[in-house]
């Protein structure tokens, strides 16, 4: 019968999903698995994919006592935070000036700055390297910082926001125009308050941008002290021998954060992406 049919299709898809979940989750598993492992049995073959006892906690101390691995961390909290501010702030006044104020040339500036997420950041790298070297700005945490209080260095999030702030009711700002207020404060005062779900999935995407982000701390910084996660786990691998269950163990360390991250904020990421897209 057609029930039967839906029911069939329905179990297939689930099964579907659940493959390509295991998938997915297996490169994690593994990592995990390792992580508790000694040295010697790092090389074991076949790979035992279920855990043995006696797990070896030691690994998690290591990395943070053997490796600067904690300056590290605080070098990462301490750009994703301020990366995080920069980019919710920056990205929502720009989208609220494309989408609420009326200029010339508003939609023309406005492709301009969409346009520019065709250009790959290899190609503006030699430049802004050039610059930052000439305002004393390399081996610091600066170039990762200040450029995302611009809108322009993230047009996707200006986008993003600009695409909420257009499915706003304008007799909302029409009443706030009425009662005094100026641009500013109907940013402030109405807009921020109804654009929770677009600000966490901002803020979400900047986290995950700069927490995971390797190729700019690579290209401005080369000193253990102003290392971020990404680049110190890649500096933890030697040309000879590797401590691959230390590594292991900071990298659980590393991943742990964004997991926990996405799962907090998962209503909201997902809201703010289907809101964002209803009117364009």
């Amino acid at each position: 019968t057609h029930k039967q049919r839906r029911l069939v299709q329905r179990l297939g898809w689930y099964v579907c999903v659940l493959l390509l979940a295991v998938i997915f989750i297996m490169p994690v598993y593994w990592m995990v698995l390792m992580s508790f492992k000694p040295l010697s049995e790092m090389y074991v073959v076949p790979t035992p994919w279920f855990p043995k006892a006696p797990f070896q906690i030691s690994n998690y101390i290591d990395a943070w006592v053997k490796y600067p691995f904690e300056t590290y961390f605080k070098n990462t909290i301490l750009v994703v935070a301020f990366t995080t501010i920069g980019n919710v702030f920056s990205a929502s006044l720009t989208a609220f000036g494309f989408a609420r104020i009326k200029f010339p040339g508003r939609n023309a500036l406005f492709m301009i700055l969409i346009s520019t997420m065709m250009l790959p950041f290899q190609v503006k790298i030699i430049p802004l390297f050039q610059f930052y070297k000439s305002i004393g700005w390399l081996n610091s945490l600066l170039p990762l910082i200040v450029p995302t209080f611009f809108a322009a260095a993230s047009p996707f999030f200006v986008f993003l926001m600009r695409q909420f702030f257009l499915s706003i009711p304008e007799d909302l700002a029409d009443a706030a125009r009425i009662d005094g207020c100026g641009y500013f404060n109907i940013y402030l005062r109405i807009f921020l308050p109804l654009t929770k779900p677009a600000m966490v999935t901002v803020a979400l995407f900047s986290f995950m941008d700069n927490w995971n982000d390797f190729f700019m701390p690579l290209i401005f910084i080369n000193s253990n002290q102003y290392k971020t996660l990404s680049l110190g786990l890649a500096g933890m691998t030697g040309q000879y021998v590797s401590d691959w269950h230390i590594i292991m163990a900071a990298s659980v360390f590393t991943v742990l954060p964004c997991i926990i991250v996405f799962l907090l904020a998962q209503k909201y990421f997902v809201e703010g992406i289907a809101i964002s897209g209803i009117k364009g």
